[in-house]
């Protein structure tokens, strides 16, 4: 008997499923040390006011209305707020999330699978594969990336519902699979393309092409869905910048690099080697690559096409692949990025199948034309081919996890295998920055960055910062925020960080004032810059419009205890309101207890108020 027989025979689907999931967390233990990444963390999570301060009914409206980070997925972004409840900023246990999301995502895609062909071998191998390779381990081990897991954990809900839905069509089963695909769209806009998927699976496995069969009506209000997703989401992104203007990347180039990518993620997907965080999009590709890539591409989707009658299974992976990849293949080009490993998160289960029911169809006719011992050995060498390719698949995976530790592992990675990047280099230097002995290095990466990308203004506003903290290097600090300031004259922190550095300067503090107020009137919520434009009208003896200030700031952040402690230096020096002082350094103290310069002040000002200070 062949082994994929037995297989089905024999192990229930439960061993299976703690399989799975005793692989997945012995190969990814190793996050729960990582840190967060200065990539798209900062904005996600740790620098993410809404997120930091947990669930509330502001911050759930804010998840379901805001397009900020230039996307509409406001499910992820509650699930992050959930983290931030419960775990603060602990990295830890986020990366902890994205595993278990990565595990149940897994264990649904076994059941889909299960149910939808009833070779729970195969279906397995599959599981197995998707947990296990080094491809995913940017949308696991990337707490930004909560999003690929939590979309990819509806994705499969939807399909097991829907297959589930098939067996016995009910509007309350239909109403299911409607609702799980909801909760996906509000996850990641990429699983737009999952009607798509659902007409192949009426294909194969499940098999409903009579004519007399429903098929696209009953997915009309998915593509509807899909559609307003979709538009959604380019809105959220062209608004905030993030789409590439066909000046900046014309399209005969997107359509180049798109065939390319998409044997190129083949490639990967065989052969996991030189995985980074960030590819370099071309300048411009030897006209060989798209022109080889388009003749695979139609190759293989002529063979496809052919070969629907005999192995639909082949047909419906590789369309799989080729459809739930375009929405980020390239066309609307989203960010610099040529591609990235995590879009291949959903669209490699299609090659999967592929490759997992192509071995089946291999070994069974070898394993009928032969005898009885010659075909157990063939059982037992697929069994041990089956095994190879999950072990090597966490093995590189356990590696490729090492990489992702912390910001300077990710990017000195990230050069050594692209031969560097703007990106790398940029964030590689705000890694470096934050230890005062590296400094010169952190200086050194942003020089680089900008050789790559001169016309940035963030690139140049961080290598300001870097060039403040060297004595010596105002000047050059200085000239960076206004070179910043150049290619975006409304960047608010550029404006606020010139500012802090012209208040260094004697004789400038007008100037910095200027800055600052030129900062919030395109940032008005910004508890900080209130702040900064405090402590200049305090040092300029403008105590009331200081007290105002301070006082915005704490509307806008009610724990800034340096507010508090600054706010209480300026009402202490005003007759009659030594109270109220005391009151802000007993408010900076309950927030922050080890606040020494608070409780020094808050003595002075209790000695004074008592009449022993005159």
């Amino acid at each position: 008997m062949n082994f994929w027989h037995k297989v089905r025979e024999r192990p229930p689907d439960l061993y299976i499923c703690l399989a799975l999931l005793l692989a997945i967390f012995a190969t990814y233990a190793q996050v729960r040390h990582f840190a967060f990444i200065n990539y798209d963390d900062t904005a996600f999570v740790t620098n993410n006011p809404h997120v930091r301060t947990g669930i509330s009914v502001e911050n759930l409206r804010w998840a379901l209305t805001s397009g900020e980070t230039f996307n509409w997925f406001p499910l992820t972004r509650i699930s992050e707020m959930l983290d931030g409840q419960v775990f603060g900023l602990r990295s830890g246990w986020h990366h902890l999330e994205n595993v278990v999301w990565h595990a149940l995502a897994t264990l649904f895609l076994f059941a889909f699978l299960r149910r939808a062909t009833r070779a729970p071998g195969r279906s397995a191998l599959v599981a197995f594969l998707f947990a296990l390779h080094p491809l995913h381990v940017e949308s696991v081990a990337w707490v930004a990336e909560r999003k690929d897991v939590l979309g990819a954990f509806f994705w499969f809900l939807t399909l097991w519902a829907y297959v589930w839905y098939t067996e016995r069509p009910l509007t309350i089963r239909y109403l299911l699979v409607l609702l799980c695909f909801c909760l996906g769209l509000m996850s990641k806009p990429m699983v737009v393309s999952l009607p798509f998927v659902l007409m192949l699976l009426d294909v194969w496995p499940l098999r409903r092409c009579s004519p007399k069969t429903p098929r696209l009506k009953e997915k009309i209000p998915f593509f509807v869905l899909s559609a307003a997703v979709s538009v959604t989401a380019f809105l959220a992104q062209r608004s905030g910048g993030s789409v590439q203007a066909l000046t900046a990347i014309p399209l005969g180039l997107r359509i180049e690099n798109a065939l390319v990518s998409y044997v190129v993620y083949i490639g990967k997907m065989l052969w996991p080697a030189g995985l980074a965080v960030f590819y370099p999009y071309p300048k411009e590709l030897p006209i060989w690559q798209p022109i080889l890539a388009a003749v695979a591409i139609a190759g293989i989707s002529t063979l496809a096409l052919r070969s629907l009658r005999q192995r639909p299974y082949f047909a419906v992976g590789w369309f799989w692949y080729v459809v739930t990849l375009l929405p980020v293949i390239g066309l609307v080009q989203v960010g610099d990025q040529a591609r990235a490993d995590r879009y291949m998160y959903l669209p490699m289960v299609g090659l999967l199948i592929v490759l997992v029911w192509g071995l089946h169809d291999v070994t069974i006719p070898l394993a009928a034309s032969r005898g009885r011992k010659s075909a157990v050995i063939l059982e037992y060498t697929t069994t041990a081919i089956a095994v190879a390719m999950c072990l090597a698949a966490a093995a590189v995976t356990w590696v490729q996890l090492g990489y992702w530790r912390n910001s300077e592992s990710l990017f000195v990675h990230a050069i050594e295998v692209t031969g560097g990047s703007y990106l790398a280099h940029y964030n590689l230097g705000m890694a470096l920055e934050k230890t005062p002995s590296r400094l010169p290095q952190a200086i050194a990466e942003y020089e680089s960055a900008l050789l790559m990308k001169p016309d940035s203004p963030e690139i140049f506003n961080n290598f300001g910062i870097a060039l403040a903290k060297v004595p010596g290097r105002l000047p050059e600090a200085i000239a960076a925020y206004r070179a910043a300031l150049r290619f975006q004259p409304e960047f608010p922190m550029a404006l606020n960080n010139l500012g802090n550095a012209l208040m260094e300067i004697p004789g400038h503090a007008m100037e910095a004032i200027g800055e600052f107020e030129a900062a919030l009137r395109i940032w008005p919520d910004n508890a900080g810059l209130h702040y900064n434009l405090a402590n200049a009208l305090l040092g300029i003896g403008q105590a009331p419009e200081a007290i105002a200030e301070y006082q915005a700031a704490l509307r806008l952040r009610p724990n800034f205890a340096e507010a508090h402690n600054n706010l209480g230096m300026a009402l202490a020096n005003v007759e009659g309101r030594l109270p109220q002082a005391i009151q802000e350094f007993e408010a900076a103290l309950r927030i922050q207890p080890g606040y020494a310069e608070a409780r020094h002040n808050l003595d002075e000002a209790r000695l004074k108020l008592s009449g022993r200070v005159k």
